[in-house]
């Protein structure tokens, strides 16, 4: 384990989930080691989401601005750590999550961003395990083919809080209709070092595979997404490039990342209000 490893905010983007953002928090306080502070950002919740937050220590952002999206990018701003680690408020993570992302980062000071699947929670074990692979391996096999690179998995992933201020004028934030995961893959995967961690895992809500309108709602939203991208981070433009080493994920030359030191925030635009 290196010496010092670097600090940890965690964003949460939370709207009307307080029960399950209870349990995600109570993971967090089990870590190994410790995140440098949990951003919870309330995304016009109506029921006691920012209340729960709260009380488990959390800051909290409001954004008022609906969608995914918007909520991410207001929390990545808000982020004080030196890394930023991402996961979804119905997420469950293991005790030892914190602690690899910080000591992948440190190990590896070129990279810029880190990922890992889910695994189905609350399924008897074999069909957990499936519906997990079933559901993860179609969006990995989608994506990376149009990507021409592994997509990031927003319910875990990680990115130095000096690359988010590099990159956060180019995301899409304020279309509640795109994957801000399958976005922040367009703008970071060609030309930054991004690594995918298939043992970083991370509990998942089965809500993604319940009722065949949540399947069809993420289905449109990836390829909106892609869409939006499209011509100019379409596959006929990606592919060569990356063939060709004009922009490689993982491997090559790409751009260095810099780390920050907790707290600082230069060059960034002022963040959203907390409380």
């Amino acid at each position: 384990m290196p010496a010092l490893l670097p600090a940890v905010s965690v964003v949460i983007p939370c709207l009307n989930d307080s029960p399950a953002l209870a349990a995600c928090l109570a993971s967090l306080a089990g870590q190994t080691v410790q995140p440098f502070e949990i951003v919870v950002v309330d995304n016009n919740s109506t029921d006691d989401s920012a209340a729960v937050a709260r009380r488990r220590g959390a800051r909290v952002v409001f954004e008022p601005v609906p969608g995914i999206p918007a909520a991410a990018a207001a929390g990545y701003d808000a982020a004080r750590g030196q890394i930023i680690a991402r996961c979804d408020a119905d997420c469950l993570l293991p005790a030892d999550w914190i602690a690899r992302i910080a000591e992948t980062f440190a190990g590896d000071p070129s990279m810029a961003a880190l990922s890992g699947p889910g695994r189905f929670y609350g399924f008897p074990r074999p069909l957990g395990g499936l519906l997990s692979v079933l559901y993860l391996g179609s969006y990995y096999l989608a994506m990376g083919l149009a990507l021409g690179h592994l997509p990031l998995f927003g319910s875990n992933l990680a990115l130095r809080t000096s690359v988010w201020h590099q990159i956060r004028g180019k995301v899409h934030r304020e279309d509640p209709e795109q994957h801000d995961d399958v976005c922040l893959s367009l703008h970071l995967g060609q030309e930054y070092r991004c690594r995918f961690e298939p043992t970083l895992l991370v509990g998942m809500s089965p809500r993604a595979v319940i009722g065949g309108a949540n399947l069809v709602r993420r289905f449109r939203r990836a390829f909106h997404t892609l869409w939006v991208h499209w011509p100019g981070e379409a596959p006929w433009v990606r592919w060569p490039r990356r063939l060709t080493g004009h922009g490689e994920t993982g491997h090559g030359k790409n751009r260095p990342a810099e780390p920050t030191a907790p707290g600082d925030t230069a060059g960034a635009a002022a963040a959203p209000a907390t409380d």
